[in-house]
C-alpha cells in the first residue's frame, strides 16, 4: 500500500513538471529589463492630475482641499544640484487638511486633458517588476499605496511605504507573483495599468497641515518577447485593423 502511494505521488509530480514546463516555456528566453518613466510629475505632463479625499477633509470657503502645486523643488539624488540652471526641474506638491484625525485618505490620479475629470489609466509596459518613485516626506505618520489593473479587470494595491522619514527617499515596491500579466493564449504577455496613488493618515498624526512632494514615478519592466511563426498575428493592433472593415 505505501509503495503504490508512493508510486502515485511520484506519477503527480512528473505531471506536474511536464504541464509546468510546457506553459512555462512559452515565456522562457532572456529577459530584456528596461527602466521606464511613468511620470515625471514636473508639469508637463500628458495626463492632469487631480486629487479627491475623504469627507473629513478640510473646506475654508473657496479654498479647496486637498490643493495641488508644480514647486521648484527635486530630489537631488536622482538629478543633482542642477547649479547651472541646465535643467528645468519641478515636483508636484500636495497640501492637505482634514477636521479630524483618523484613517483619512487623499487619492492622486490622472484625468484625461480633453475631458476635464475624467480619470485614465497609464499603459504600463511588458511584464513589470518593481515600481519606485521619489517622495518627500514631512515624518508624518502616513502611508502611500499605489493600485494597478490587471487584464481582468481586477485591481490591486501595493504599499510604496511608510512617509515617517525627512526629506526625499526613493521608495519602491516588488510587483507580487500572484498578480497576473501574462495570459495561457496569445497575445501571452498581459501588462498593467496604472489606477492611482493613495495616501493614507494615521490616528496618531495631526492632520490640521500636511505637505508631500512627488517625483521620478517609474518602473523596471521585462519588455522581451517570445517570437515564433506568426508572431504578427497576436498584435492587438494588426488582429483590430484584419477585422475592422470585415462583414
Amino acid at each position: 500500500m505505501k509503495h503504490g502511494s508512493f508510486k502515485a505521488i511520484c506519477l503527480f509530480f512528473w505531471i506536474f513538471v511536464v504541464v509546468f514546463s510546457a506553459y512555462g516555456n512559452q515565456n522562457q528566453g532572456p529577459r530584456r529589463m528596461e527602466s521606464v518613466v511613468l511620470e515625471r510629475f514636473m508639469g508637463d505632463s500628458e495626463f492632469v492630475w487631480e486629487t479627491q479625499a475623504n469627507r473629513f477633509v478640510h473646506q475654508a470657503g473657496d479654498v479647496i482641499f486637498p490643493r495641488l502645486a508644480y514647486v521648484d523643488a527635486w530630489p537631488i539624488g536622482a538629478f543633482g544640484q542642477n547649479r547651472d540652471g541646465s535643467q528645468i526641474l519641478r515636483s508636484l506638491g500636495i497640501h492637505a487638511r482634514f477636521d479630524r484625525r483618523g484613517h483619512n485618505w487623499i487619492d492622486l490620479f490622472p484625468t484625461d486633458p480633453a475631458n476635464p475629470g475624467v480619470p485614465v489609466e497609464i499603459p504600463i509596459p511588458g511584464r513589470a517588476q518593481t515600481f519606485d518613485m521619489w517622495v518627500w516626506g514631512g515624518n508624518y505618520h502616513l502611508l502611500l499605496d499605489m493600485y494597478v489593473r490587471d487584464h481582468n479587470g481586477m485591481v490591486h494595491n501595493m504599499r510604496l511605504g511608510s512617509l515617517n522619514f525627512p526629506g526625499w527617499r526613493n521608495l519602491h515596491v516588488n510587483v507580487p507573483a500572484a498578480i497576473p500579466q501574462t495570459r495561457r493564449t496569445l497575445p501571452l504577455t498581459a501588462s498593467l495599468t496604472f489606477v492611482k496613488f493613495r495616501i493614507w493618515t494615521l490616528p496618531s498624526e495631526r492632520v490640521n497641515d500636511l505637505f508631500i512632494y512627488m517625483s521620478q514615478f517609474k518602473v523596471l519592466t521585462d519588455v522581451s518577447e517570445v517570437y515564433f511563426d506568426g508572431f504578427e498575428l497576436a498584435d492587438p493592433q494588426m488582429v483590430q485593423d484584419i477585422w475592422a472593415d470585415v462583414n
